[in-house]
């Protein structure tokens, strides 16, 4: 259900020099996959269980020869030994140079993603390869939660517990305190890209409290992520009814709930998230690498800075890094 490492592990029918497999889901479209000159060539993802697929992007070479990938199919299935057997999501035509095409696969399901081309004397390059798979729940369900404060036992939990609290919202329902600027935030752990937003208003009073509270999506945690794009404005929502607000898939790890200004509470008596994430197996690598780096130069600058008289300071994150460092898009999603 969530984007991590362990998601997609990628291998190809022959291998040219150094132009690895791995190399499609590196983020980087300057390095490719590449094959040897052969007939039937392909490349397969392992996404390690079975997924329904949206839609599959691929990146064409930009340095020559794109005219390779014509005539590619993709295909996706259950069947690890046998590519060729697994039903054809789409065919690749064309694609530029450089250029990343989007083919949708309408929730095909399978274990394995596979481009290959059929014919005799074929190279296969690819330069990214990015597999889109459907979330069909709330994928807010079991996640961390937090509020900016609790009224009573209004817990935050209880805005993802699946009761909309008609009949007793103090046990079902979250609440701040009355205060400046309540907000309620959930850590989706990954990235995604969120479709909806779904939000649940109290049914036995005071629905006018969620008048005019933001719902925002990003992967800052600045200003407890109040600070993210907001996806919508909600300006009512009737007492005992959902609302839905579409967010067009934009991306992001933290979905907060803010309503700025004096004197107000945030009540949720639910809220539910969908979307859709990224399967890239690389990303999770790619960002503990970034983040290990990161933190060995902040320790030597605060070294160099104690040498230099500057003993009176400290240097902090302002977002710790966690030893469990996820990456970007709910990207092997």
């Amino acid at each position: 259900e969530s984007f991590q490492q362990t998601w997609g592990t990628a291998n190809q029918s022959t291998l040219y020099y150094t132009w690895y497999a791995q190399n499609a889901l590196d983020r980087l479209n300057s390095t490719c996959t590449h094959t040897d000159l052969q007939s039937d060539p392909w490349w397969k993802l392992d996404l390690l269980k079975t997924y329904s697929v949206n839609r599959v992007t691929i990146t064409n070479r930009p340095d020559c020869c794109e005219y390779r990938i014509n005539g590619a199919e993709i295909r996706i299935g259950n069947n690890s030994s046998d590519v060729f057997s697994n039903p054809v999501c789409a065919e690749v035509s064309t694609i530029p140079a450089g250029a990343t095409y989007s083919y949708s696969c309408r929730g095909m399901e399978g274990r394995y993603v596979t481009v290959n081309i059929p014919g005799t004397s074929k190279y296969i390059t690819l330069c990214e390869v990015v597999v889109y798979v459907i979330f069909p729940g709330n994928l807010a369900t079991g996640r961390t939660v937090t509020q900016s404060s609790t009224y009573g036992l209004w817990s935050a939990e209880q805005a993802i517990d699946f009761n909309p609290g008609f009949i007793q919202p103090s046990s079902s329902c979250s609440s701040t305190d009355i205060q400046t600027n309540p907000w309620w935030r959930v850590d989706l752990r990954y990235i995604y890209r969120v479709s909806r937003v779904v939000i649940t208003n109290r049914l036995d009073c005071c629905p006018e409290r969620i008048n005019g509270a933001e719902i925002r999506i990003g992967n800052s945690l600045e200003n407890n992520g109040n600070n993210n794009p907001i996806c919508a404005v909600i300006s009512s929502i009737p007492a005992g009814v959902s609302s839905t607000y579409t967010c067009n898939g934009m991306e992001g790890q933290y979905m907060n709930l803010f309503i700025p200004g004096d004197s107000k509470y945030l009540t949720l008596c639910e809220v539910e998230v969908y979307g859709e994430g990224v399967i890239k197996q690389a990303d999770l690598v790619f960002w503990e690498t970034i983040n290990s780096f990161t933190i060995i130069c902040l320790f030597q600058l605060q070294s160099a800075l104690v040498e230099r008289g500057f003993s009176d300071m400290t240097l902090q994150w302002s977002q710790p890094p966690e030893k469990d460092v996820t990456g970007k898009e709910a990207r092997a999603q």
